[in-house]
């Protein structure tokens, strides 16, 4: 990773959009300080395409969707995407999976849950748990006492023991029945909803992130940026950003985001 101040003015003047993950990308302590909002509301006002991928669940995506100055938001690592229709009023959303077999996948996720509580002591059902609708998410340092390292990679291994697609980010670990990521769903979103071919307009986006489950587009986005304490989580990663901010969390988002404005 180079350091932020290094990234190139020509190929800042050609980003056309922002992907960012939200937590501890946007969020420093768990909250959404101002600078970051604000960074988001700037990015949009200059015409650039703005959207969150997470892995946070659809009942916090709703209110992304409707409320934040986005114009998209992926949720559940690419579950799903919702984009809100100022026009028509009304919130269009996209699943990558259908009705019934979600509810399918859902239903055999609780024994999953109870294997992982027992076997990982100190873990605990994320608390945004009741608002998902594709897959579960296990608290490892939000509302429990941070875990080491070690107890993070042991819940992702008994979630792929137990067939589950398995992301840490810097809070939890999600599993899911399917292939799907932030990636992929990020791709069928944009020509889908934006006329955007991304293999083709890949190095016109960024990527901002900072945990194992941005991995797919750290490696994917070739001006893909970490925020600062990206580091913290970089013996659990083999795939890292192209460039590093001076600083942690929205602090850093708010230093990417100087960095393509003035460019502009």
């Amino acid at each position: 990773m180079k350091p932020l101040a290094e990234f190139p003015l020509a190929a800042r003047q050609a980003i056309r959009g922002v992907l960012t993950d939200i937590d501890d990308t946007l969020t420093l302590d768990g909250q959404l300080p101002a600078a970051a909002y604000a960074a988001l509301e700037r990015l949009r006002a200059a015409g650039l395409l703005v959207v969150p991928v997470t892995g946070r669940p659809a009942g916090w995506c709703d209110h992304i969707a409707r409320m934040w100055p986005v114009d998209a938001v992926v949720g559940e690592n690419g579950a799903f995407w919702f984009r809100y229709d100022r026009g028509g009023r009304k919130l269009v959303k996209r699943y990558v999976v259908n009705d019934e077999e979600r509810a399918l996948r859902r239903a055999r996720l609780g024994a999953i849950a109870e294997r992982v509580l027992a076997e990982v002591p100190g873990c605990a059902i994320a608390s945004d748990q009741p608002y998902r609708e594709a897959d579960l998410a296990i608290d490892f340092s939000e509302d429990v006492a941070p875990l080491p390292l070690g107890d993070v990679q042991r819940i992702i291994d008994i979630m792929q023991a137990e067939g589950l697609t398995a992301k840490a980010s810097s809070i939890h670990v999600n599993g899911w029945f399917g292939g799907y990521d932030k990636l992929s769903t990020t791709r069928l979103m944009m020509r889908e909803e934006f006329a955007i071919d991304i293999d083709a307009a890949r190095a016109a986006f960024v990527f901002a992130g900072d945990s194992p489950n941005d991995q797919p587009m750290f490696e994917f986005f070739p001006n893909a940026v970490g925020v600062a304490n990206v580091r913290a989580m970089e013996k659990l990663m083999t795939r890292l950003p192209a460039w590093v901010t001076p600083s942690p969390g929205s602090h850093g988002f708010a230093e990417l985001a100087e960095a393509l404005l003035v460019a502009r």
